[in-house]
Formats: structure tokens, C-alpha cells, sequence
């Protein structure tokens, strides 16, 4: 679909997705939850809702957080048999999360896995236009439903908050002038740009995003010159474990060997690898 975006965004299939991961880091951890909601003409008339078993255990510090456990998932099929129906599922709609950038990094890595085509999409970040519209504590999106009076469900699990983040989009198009809700006005609003290829990791036409995401990917260790800190200009061995691409500057999340310590290393200043 080619989306006309002076077009009124309710003039297309909206869906809003969530999804529950194993970890923070895109290659290191992955999906295990993962759901959605579709809306068109005025109501939602499809859902979509699976679990995923990971490669690795799940860890005691990640369960507390959406209450998925390894008993949960251990039945559970993979994300391959999952990501071509979900693609299919979102396929020509304009789509949906909170905190998008990440959910996106998440989604893009899996279906980069299975060598898809991405999905055909117009991407909005109800985190981004809750902020920019709305006028509540925080913009979490649990503070979001509590203080909008939102239905909310069983909070961090992938469905119930698909359907929350639909919502708060609603909510959000109630500050504006029917005329100015077009998909241009909404992105301008948002104020930043997302789309598939500035999440793409493994395929990536950056060289040096795919050095990285092949060395994280099995945890090898690795030299990087990184730009700034207190060892200055000399090589730093690292064991990568993840990047995350962020309109506010892509990352890496390694063990730094030196210090023993996980550091946050922004791609921009890794200038030798």
C-alpha cells in the first residue's frame, strides 16, 4: 500500500502491537510475548496473541517484570513460526507502540531472522504523542491508563497492552481538529521518524552495525576504539551483547573487559573496530 499521508489517519487499518522480551537488548534477548490489536472502521476486529519460547532461560530479574516464566514458555513455539503470520497481520496498516523504538528493534531483528520483507507500514509512537498531547504524572504507559481511566488489563503482558497503547492513541486524537488528524500531522506532532531499515541490525547497510551485531550475536570478544573516556584512543576489548537503534543515537551494550563492567558504548563514537 502507498499511504497518502494529507490522508485522515482513520481512513486506514490501525494496529497497535506490544511485546514482551527476554531482556533490554536487541540479539542478547528476544520476543517472548506478542501481541496486537487491529482497528478498522471504527472498532477492533481482529486480535493477535502469542507466546514465544527464547533460546536461554528466562532470568528471575526479567520474570518480575511481566510475570512470564520459564514454565510458561517452555511448550511454547518459536518466534519463526510466528513472525510471517504476524507480518501478514500487520501488513498496509498504520502501526502502533509505546515506546516504539523499542518494540520496533525487537520486531525488526525477527523478522531480519527469517529473511522477510518488511511489512508495509506508517510507524507512530504513542509515547511520543501522549507527551506532546496529553497532560498526565508521566508517561508510562500503566500512569497513562490510571489516570485517563483507560482499560488496562494485566499490565506488561503484550495483548492487554496493545490494547492500551490503542487507547491512548484515541485519546490522543481527541486533541486535535478532525481535519489535522492526517498521518503527516501525527508524525510532525511525534517529531521524530520511524521506519523498518533504522532498525535493521543483521542486514544493515551500515558496516560497522553489522560487525557489531555479528559479534553480539555470539558474544565474541572484540577491540573497538571508542572516541572519549578515560582510556582515550587505545583499543578497548569488549564482549558485545546488544545494540539498540534510538532516533536519539544508536548504542551498544557490551562488557567492557577493562572495567569488568556492561557499558553503554554510542555507535557514533566507536571510530576503530
Amino acid at each position: 500500500m502507498i499511504f497518502d499521508v494529507n490522508s485522515n489517519v482513520s481512513n486506514f487499518p490501525i494496529v497497535a502491537f506490544d511485546t514482551e522480551t527476554s531482556g533490554a537488548y536487541p540479539l542478547e534477548s528476544e520476543i517472548i510475548e506478542l501481541g496486537a490489536v487491529k482497528w478498522v472502521n471504527g472498532k477492533i476486529i481482529d486480535r493477535f496473541q502469542v507466546l514465544l519460547k527464547p533460546r536461554k532461560l528466562l532470568e528471575e530479574s526479567n520474570i518480575r517484570i511481566h510475570g512470564i516464566t520459564n514454565e510458561m514458555v517452555a511448550d511454547a513455539p518459536s518466534m519463526s513460526a510466528h513472525i510471517k503470520p504476524f507480518c501478514e497481520f500487520i501488513n498496509d496498516t498504520v502501526l502502533l507502540a509505546h515506546h516504539a523504538p523499542f518494540d520496533l528493534g525487537f520486531l525488526t531483528v525477527a523478522i531480519e531472522n527469517d529473511n522477510l520483507r518488511f511489512p508495509s507500514n506508517v510507524h507512530l509512537c504513542t509515547s511520543l504523542l501522549s507527551r506532546a498531547l496529553l497532560t498526565t504524572t508521566n508517561h508510562k504507559l500503566q500512569t497513562l491508563v490510571k489516570e485517563l481511566n483507560l482499560e488496562g488489563g494485566a499490565a506488561h503482558r503484550a495483548a492487554d497492552d496493545a490494547y492500551a497503547c490503542m487507547q491512548v492513541f484515541f485519546k490522543c486524537l481527541e486533541k486535535i481538529e478532525p481535519e489535522q488528524q492526517t498521518i503527516a500531522n501525527l508524525q510532525r506532532i511525534q517529531g521524530k521518524q520511524l521506519n523498518w531499515l533504522d532498525y535493521q541490525l543483521l542486514n544493515s547497510q551500515d558496516e560497522k552495525i553489522k560487525a557489531l551485531s555479528r559479534a553480539a550475536l555470539k558474544a565474541e570478544k572484540m577491540d573497538i576504539v571508542y572516541q572519549g573516556g578515560q582510556h582515550g584512543s587505545k583499543p578497548r576489548p569488549i564482549v558485545p551483547y546488544g545494540i539498540v537503534r534510538n532516533p536519539d543515537g544508536d548504542y551498544l551494550n557490551a562488557l567492557c573487559l577493562i572495567d569488568q563492567e556492561r557499558k553503554r558504548f554510542y555507535l557514533s563514537k566507536i571510530i576503530d573496530y
